[in-house]
């Protein structure tokens, strides 16, 4: 497509737009481990970094996919390993200063994952600087690889409070929302092309609903 007609405003919009539907509409999140470069220790000779130490989590929106179980045989018996890919937007990523590197962990769930590959996807419409986004590629790390605390909603089996998400709220381009700092940022609304959204972030939660459905329907 011709600079012509997608000029930066176009690649704002659609940037938005992808913003929006990551994190307004289908809030799904994984929380990123990042190797510290500093607090690891690198071996002189072999370049390699048997103990490696990790940065705080980073609570990252993106869409997750699960693929299919690997199942591998060997002298002790069958083992599952679970694959993922989660797909990232990508100006959200440079909005925040994020770096995205394979040999990170993250974990989705109650299965933490080892980054194996980050996939640059398509460009917009032919333009080289715009990325559209990332992908993550994940495979189940072992247990003696990488191990901590679940952060965010696990499984529903769980006798944990937080096994369970109950509360999604918005972001909408608002530094804050009712959880916190978001680090959201909406580019049509930062240089002026639009305003602030009227009615501010929604949330979906039993707060204010019956029998503890959600209240964002407003259902009886």
């Amino acid at each position: 497509m011709a600079r012509l007609f997608i000029t930066p405003r176009e690649i704002d919009f659609i940037s938005d737009i992808t913003k929006e539907i990551v994190k307004d509409v289908i809030g799904q999140k994984i929380y990123y481990y990042p190797i510290s470069a500093a607090k690891t220790k690198v071996h002189e000779v072999y370049e390699e970094a048997p103990e490696k130490v990790f940065d705080n989590p980073i609570e990252i929106n993106c869409l997750v996919q699960y693929d299919a179980t690997e199942v591998t045989t060997g002298k002790f018996g069958t083992e599952d390993f679970y694959g993922i890919e989660a797909f990232i937007q990508n100006r959200d990523m440079i909005d925040k200063g994020i770096q995205l590197y394979e040999g990170d962990f993250f974990s989705y769930g109650t299965v933490f994952f080892e980054v194996i590959q980050v996939i640059v996807l398509d460009n917009i419409y032919g333009q080289a600087e715009y990325t559209a986004g990332v992908k993550l590629l994940g495979k189940e790390a072992r247990k003696s690889q990488f191990t901590t605390k679940l952060l965010g909603p696990t499984d529903e089996s769980y006798s944990d409070a937080d096994a369970v998400q109950k509360t999604f709220i918005q972001q909408r381009g608002f530094p804050e929302n009712a959880e916190g700092p978001t680090g959201d940022v909406r580019n049509l609304i930062e240089r002026g092309v639009l305003t602030d959204p009227i009615t501010g972030p929604a949330e979906v939660s039993p707060k204010g609903g019956n029998k503890g459905t959600s209240s964002f329907y407003d259902e009886s």
